[in-house]
């Protein structure tokens, strides 16, 4: 039997640099809800968006989602999860993050998390894509995961970094932050201190590499549009309105 998922999408009015985000309007819905629809349209499990938000989780309410309701006070997406399911009745064995601000995000590339967690030595599972764009490949604001390949389609993860890595000839790949977690992983990383490297990087995901756990990627066909700056918003309507 496939183990059960619940899918977890955090979501905060506080973004500096677009604030009240996930609220945006987007093709007359606001962002939250085509990110909560997409999770739907996974078909992997339950689907709750993770808020202190009251006015977030009106709007996925009014559109016929779940919302749990959080403290402000965390530091990241993945604590923020973490509190929601222990609030919630749920015994899923695998919790997955989708981030709240990546209103393309492909149902595909949510299920295709699931897949390194077929090998029970995996405790963390992401996803990431062949860069193809030549600016991608230098600037900071693309993550890259460095890797070996262990099954088709299938990395285990070497590092995370901001850098252009691995050098040399042969593929890059752009680290979706989409992730998919063992109930158990999931309450070791949380209890761990942040990292050094993670500090340096400013990347969460390496707290976990640190302390040994390791973390497989699967590779999907494209990168969904996160939504930053009021430059990306535009760009989220202009492709969501097609």
């Amino acid at each position: 039997m496939r183990p059960s998922a619940i899918v977890l999408i955090p979501a905060r009015l506080a973004s500096t640099r677009l604030p009240r985000k996930p609220l945006a309007e987007i093709a007359g819905e606001p962002m939250i809800v085509h990110v909560w629809r997409r999770a739907v349209e996974a078909d992997i499990g339950r689907v709750v968006v993770a808020t202190d938000a009251p006015e977030i989780a009106a709007a996925v309410r009014a559109a016929g989602g779940e919302a749990a309701m959080t403290r402000e006070d965390h530091l990241n997406g993945t604590a923020r999860i973490h509190e929601a399911l222990s609030a919630l009745d749920s015994d899923a064995d695998i919790v997955v993050n989708v981030q709240g601000d990546i209103p393309t995000v492909a149902p595909a590339s949510v299920r295709a998390a699931l897949k390194p967690l077929a090998d029970p030595t995996v405790d963390i599972a992401t996803i990431a894509a062949v860069i193809v764009r030549e600016e991608e490949r230098t600037t900071p604001h693309v993550v890259k995961v460095v890797g070996t390949p262990t099954a088709p389609g299938i990395l285990r993860a070497l590092y995370f970094t901001r850098a252009t890595a691995p050098y040399g000839e042969g593929p890059l790949y752009h680290h979706i932050g989409l992730y998919a977690y063992r109930r158990a992983a999931l309450e070791r990383y949380v209890a761990l201190p942040p990292s050094p490297l993670e500090m340096r990087e400013k990347l969460e995901q390496l707290r976990a590499l640190e302390a040994g756990m390791r973390i497989d990627v699967a590779i999907v066909d494209g990168v969904p549009l996160g939504v930053d700056t009021p430059a990306d918003l535009a760009r989220a309507r202009e492709m969501l309105k097609r």
